[in-house]
């Protein structure tokens, strides 16, 4: 009996194998179809919506940061925030305080990536080195909010203290075949949907690679992966620095976006709004944390202008909730109910 047992459970977790490709087909796809019909918008709206949706999809592309720490890793960050204002500052520093015979933009989208996962590497081998994890790991991370807001207010003859620093719009420069500008908001939402959906590609193929298979068998059982002779803080330290540069390069895109970076950008408060957007949306997916992103961070704007005094308590609410009765997220709870219908 105990050997026919055995049997069906290996006979049920082998069917259940091709149903979980499905599903992981299935987000794939459904990334498709939301980034067509991102991509057709301009075609039917535009106005405002054109000029904010941008800014919405670099929130959802600085989810996609925290996804990776948090889905396949499981360690919460608090620092994504300063990752985020990280870049924008590169930005408008390498625009305005710079000169160089090349366009500054590509120098501060480069220099912010650079920046981003240098800052982000050195970080994570001293942290994982030592062996900090868990709650640790996000006091840490929730310091180093604190710590580049600080800096972005104490230097101001850099960054424009409490008064934050103005960037101007990028270009983009092909040498001798001409320059685009973005100056409209068509093109400059065209070239953040691009990018975004370029990183949401990138992270996909992370997934399924040899290195996304060992950071998840980190999340699962790291001191197995350690007894099986995995060197995981080196594997810990890469996914942080990864993790930086992107969030660092949305904070750029950001920056010649909105044209405008405080030092409230790299704040408590906006990096806990990154965790709310990932919770809801759903940490374990990919396309969940970028429309948690994007929807939660848009219902977050509509709030502050309906209800400017609540807006935070409702969308703490939300949270709760979410955490209570969702606990994969909006995400978790779709795949779930997909994986009970088939079965």
């Amino acid at each position: 009996m105990r050997v026919t047992g055995d049997i069906g459970v290996g006979e049920r977790r082998r069917s259940h194998r091709p149903l979980r490709r499905r599903l992981l087909d299935g987000e794939a796809l459904a990334a498709v179809v939301v980034f067509l019909l991102l991509a057709g918008l301009p075609a039917v709206i535009s106005g405002y919506p054109i000029y904010i949706l941008p800014q919405y999809m670099l929130f959802g592309m600085l989810a996609l940061s925290l996804a990776l720490l948090w889905g396949f890793l499981g360690m919460v960050s608090f620092g994504q925030a300063a990752f985020f204002a990280l870049g924008a500052y590169t930005m408008g520093i390498a625009m305005q305080q710079m000169a160089a015979p090349v366009n500054m933009a590509y120098v501060g989208l480069l220099g912010s990536m650079l920046l981003g996962g240098a800052l982000g590497g050195v970080i994570g081998y001293f942290l994982f080195s030592a062996g900090v994890r868990g709650s640790y790991f996000v006091i840490v991370t929730l310091a180093l909010s604190i710590i580049t807001e600080q800096i972005a207010v104490s230097q101001s003859q850099l960054t424009g203290g409490w008064n934050g620093m103005f960037i101007d719009r990028m270009s983009l420069t092909f040498g001798p075949l001409g320059e685009v500008s973005l100056f409209p908001d068509a093109p400059m939402y065209y070239v953040v949907l691009v990018v975004v959906a370029a990183t949401f590609a990138l992270l996909k193929w992370l997934s399924h690679s040899p290195f996304g298979k060992i950071l998840i068998g980190i999340r699962e059982n790291e001191d197995r992966m350690v007894a099986l002779g995995v060197r995981t803080p080196l594997y810990k330290t890469g996914a942080f620095a990864l993790s930086g540069a992107i969030a660092c390069l949305a904070g750029a895109f950001y920056g010649t976006h909105a044209n405008f970076v405080a030092p409230s950008l790299a704040g408590v408060l906006f990096s806990t709004e990154v965790v709310v957007w990932v919770a809801i949306g759903g940490r374990s997916s990919l396309l969940g944390a970028l429309l948690g992103g994007i929807l939660v961070a848009s219902l977050s704007n509509y709030l502050s202008a309906v209800i400017p005094r609540y807006w935070q308590l409702a969308l703490g609410i939300l949270f709760v909730l979410v955490i209570v009765y969702l606990r994969g997220g909006i995400a978790g709870a779709i795949g779930n109910l997909i994986a009970r219908r088939r079965d």
